[in-house]
């Protein structure tokens, strides 16, 4: 038998609500994961992408990953994984870098053979890309084949990557995927393949309301197991205070001190037709009574404003950036720019030079990159929370570079308010991990 644990969207480098506690729940999830796998001895950790939550990690984030790689490595368990969107960049990858130090191995077209298991990688592919896939794997003599891969797949919802397609056209039959992505863990049997998500280790988006974790998967010999593992991360607190007649602010906070707050994250949602409540009262009060972070979403303002068809609340404007970027059907060239000035850490006073320079280096060597992509406001949404990343040697991937297509894949979702701070794109309902 070959157990593996089977995670991804770590999203290690998300500043979450600007908080660097939150920052720094994202490498402690990942560190849990990496403790049990320890603890149980698997044969290995298996990870669907998005083990950063941005293209350029920042050093203490890049430190943090690397000890627990080693960690894994002094304890005799490999770690393999793949490309997701929310990592990708042209050329190298992290997971390239970690690989040439012996920590990591990549996943692609060959086979990574683990006792009677042959594993393959499927990097995430933006969807105006995807028809150029022929799905050609090196073949194997091993009793079981997974395939490790980043998208949104059917039949689960936001899916805009058909599962039938990849195992009918591939020439491998596989056994089990193992996918990243969609921030909520699920699993469906198709036709005898087990295909299934693990989730997201931390809550990126405040959708996502149920207890974070990973899978444990057994190849046993005549069949796959898979069983969820949940994890201790941050508590989150999602108050609902529905104000009638004449309440108010004081009814808010009657209903918050209902609640066990220390060091937690809070979210109230308000409803109701009572009087008006100053969001910024009931975050300061929130604080006052130990909570680490407090949004409010008032749905009352988004009530009256229906018939906008308009799904923003006060603690995802980022969101909202990311979908309407996503739906605009943009070129890689066009993305690339974006996410240069919106989200990356470029210095604003290096900004310009920094977008000369991708451009530049586009026109040289990738014109196509200038070509629009198929627009994605007519078809159903998906993240990774969530999300789109570069693959490498992956069989699948038609060229060393791909760009995210959905930019905040999962529903890949990650509601940072910072335009300045990308998030995993996930579904808007709390599906994807935006990231995603």
């Amino acid at each position: 038998m070959t157990r593996v644990i089977h995670t991804g969207d770590t999203h290690i480098g998300y500043q979450q609500y600007h908080s660097p506690e939150r920052r720094q729940d994202f490498l402690d999830a990942f560190e849990q994961v990496v403790a049990d796998a320890i603890s149980e001895d698997v044969d290995a950790v298996v990870h669907a992408g998005d083990l950063y939550h941005d293209r350029r990690p920042e050093l203490p984030d890049l430190l943090g990953t690397l000890a627990a790689l080693r960690r894994l490595d002094d304890a005799g368990i490999p770690f393999l994984a793949i490309v997701g969107n929310h990592e990708s960049t042209r050329g190298g990858q992290w997971l390239d870098l970690f690989e040439r130090l012996g920590l990591a191995t990549r996943l692609g077209s060959d086979p990574y053979v683990l006792g009677d298991v042959a594993f393959y990688g499927l990097d995430h592919v933006p969807r105006s890309r995807r028809d150029e896939l022929d799905y050609e794997f090196t073949p194997h003599d091993q009793s079981h084949a997974a395939l490790v891969g980043h998208g949104l797949f059917t039949p689960f919802a936001h899916a805009d990557w058909e599962t039938e397609t990849v195992l009918s056209e591939s020439n491998v039959a596989f056994d089990a995927m193992l996918l990243g992505d969609n921030h909520v863990p699920d699993k469906v049997d198709l036709d005898g393949t087990w295909v299934t998500y693990c989730g997201s280790t931390e809550r990126a988006s405040a959708s996502e309301r149920d207890p974070r974790g990973y899978n444990i998967v057994d190849f046993e010999a005549s069949e796959v197991d898979i069983r969820r593992r949940t994890l201790e991360t941050r508590p989150f607190r999602f108050i609902e205070v529905d104000l009638s007649g004449d309440e108010g602010i004081e009814r808010v906070r009657q209903r918050v001190r209902e609640f066990d707050l220390e060091d937690a994250v809070v979210i109230v949602d308000l409803t109701g037709d009572g009087e008006s409540v100053t969001p910024a009262a009931v975050e300061s009060f929130a604080v006052e009574e130990g909570a680490l972070v407090a949004r409010v979403n008032d749905r009352r303002e988004i009530d009256t404003e229906s018939e906008l068809n308009v799904d923003v609340s006060f603690a995802d404007p980022d969101d909202a950036v990311r979908d309407r970027v996503r739906d605009m059907g943009l070129s890689s060239a066009a993305l690339d720019v974006d996410e240069t000035v919106r989200a990356s850490k470029v210095v604003d006073s290096n900004v310009r030079d920094e977008v000369r320079e991708r451009v530049t280096s586009l026109i040289d060597d990738d014109p196509g990159a200038f070509v629009a992509a198929e627009g994605d406001s007519d078809e159903s949404e998906g993240d990774d929370t969530g999300g789109t990343e570069t693959t490498g040697d992956s069989a699948v991937e038609p060229t060393d570079e791909v760009t995210d297509d959905s930019a905040d894949d999962a529903p890949d979702e990650v509601a940072d308010e910072s335009a300045k701070d990308p998030e995993p794109q996930v579904a808007k309902d709390s599906s994807l991990g935006d990231f995603a």
